[in-house]
């Protein structure tokens, strides 16, 4: 044999090795460890690349054409594919009864690549897409267990799933239960942002948390939990019916009692209040707030208890001192202080406490000069600074 043809061989048997790897991490494939040659119809291998393609929603040809092997290829999900049920087998889920519907979940270690306050913001923010639908509320302890752990790790990690490098598998999840049960593992070798390049944290996150609450993969292409990672638009992001039908079957329906979402196109749309925060500028309005910066197009939407949870809806006005990277929050005759994502101790305080006569009920603005270092508050027609 040439050494070309050799080299040609071994190229084709290392991609070979690849997709049966594939199919035996995802699909249930099972083989001997050695590699499969031979690729006649209705062979086991061919039934496996035929359930493939019909989860995955493609042309089912039972080869490895090239969309077959263009999905191959694209960073996905560690949790296999192999079922044809919406949840994990028996459906786990948490105990609605459990501590009042109360979710503990800590962070073990973050990132490298994303400040610290950043992986805590998409952290929370994942957790809110399922929050929002169904009867459950998250809350984050620093020590000891908890229902979900989360942690950055890099190949193997003690859980005999380890991760594949960069590509590939990006994270997965384990299904409600004791010991590793509900625990989310995220690989430490993919390029973690929180824009839209690398591994957004915030989507991989929710999709994992899907499977942290008992959620299977879905076979519809723009649902939350469907294998195959893809970016979302931030901006525009909501939680895709499927995903919403398949959390509420685990979880009763969280039945609304607010009010839709403000409409971002609507020309007479206006604020509570505005103020900037570690560099961006953040706009609430009623329980909602957007966070921008100035040189990004994207825009973040939240909820305000998604970041603060004790705070009211309807704020009236906000200012950051930036000398102490603290943000004053106004409502009624009280006020807050936060420092990133935590309310500092103490607060709510009246704003009596900060000099105001009695008559003043109610802050309308307020801003800090950090050239004149003077903060100025406006009260109907009048200011104090």
């Amino acid at each position: 044999m040439r050494k070309l043809d050799y080299l040609v061989c071994r190229r084709c048997l290392i991609i070979y090795l690849f997709h049966q790897k594939y199919l035996e991490n995802y699909y249930s494939f099972k083989t001997d460890g050695k590699p499969v040659l031979r690729w006649k119809s209705n062979t086991p291998i061919v039934n496996k690349i035929k359930e493939m393609q019909e989860f995955i929603g493609l042309e089912v040809t039972g080869q490895l054409d090239s969309n077959t092997l263009e999905v191959m290829q694209k960073p996905r999900c560690g949790v296999p594919d192999v079922a044809d049920f919406s949840t994990f087998a028996g459906q786990p889920k948490w105990g609605t009864q459990l501590f009042l519907c109360i979710i503990f979940e800590r962070i073990l270690n973050y990132t490298p690549d994303m400040a610290q306050v950043d992986v805590d913001a998409a952290i929370k923010k994942a957790f809110t897409v399922w929050s929002n639908v169904i009867p459950l509320t998250f809350t984050r302890v620093d020590r000891g267990d908890a229902d979900i752990l989360i942690s950055f790790a890099a190949r193997v990690h003690n859980d005999f799933n380890p991760f594949d490098g960069p590509g590939g598998t990006v994270a997965h999840a384990y299904a409600p239960g004791n010991g590793i049960g509900g625990d989310a593992h995220f690989d430490e070798d993919e390029d973690w942002t929180k824009g839209s390049q690398g591994s957004n944290l915030f989507f991989v996150a929710a999709h994992e948390f899907g499977h942290s609450l008992g959620l299977f993969h879905s076979r519809h292409p723009d649902s939350l939990m469907y294998p195959v990672y893809r970016h979302f638009d931030s901006k525009t992001f909501r939680l895709h019916q499927d995903d919403i039908n398949g959390i509420q079957y685990l979880y009763e329906p969280l039945e609304p009692t607010e009010p839709l979402p403000p409409n971002t196109c609507d020309p007479n749309l206006t604020f509570d209040a505005v103020t900037t925060f570690r560099g961006e500028i953040m706009f609430f309005k009623d329980k909602y707030f957007w966070r921008k910066h100035p040189t990004s197009r994207e825009v973040d939407f939240n909820l305000i208890s998604s970041f603060w949870s004790p705070l009211p809806s309807g704020l009236d006005a906000a200012y950051e001192f930036t000398d102490r990277d603290e943000t004053f929050l106004f409502k009624g005759n009280e006020f807050w202080v936060v420092k990133g994502d935590t309310i500092l101790s103490g607060y709510p305080k009246k704003i009596r406490d900060l000099g105001f006569p009695k008559g003043v009920k109610k802050i309308d603005a307020a801003l800090y000069n950090a050239i004149k270092r003077k903060t100025y508050y406006f009260v109907s027609n009048k200011y104090w600074r």
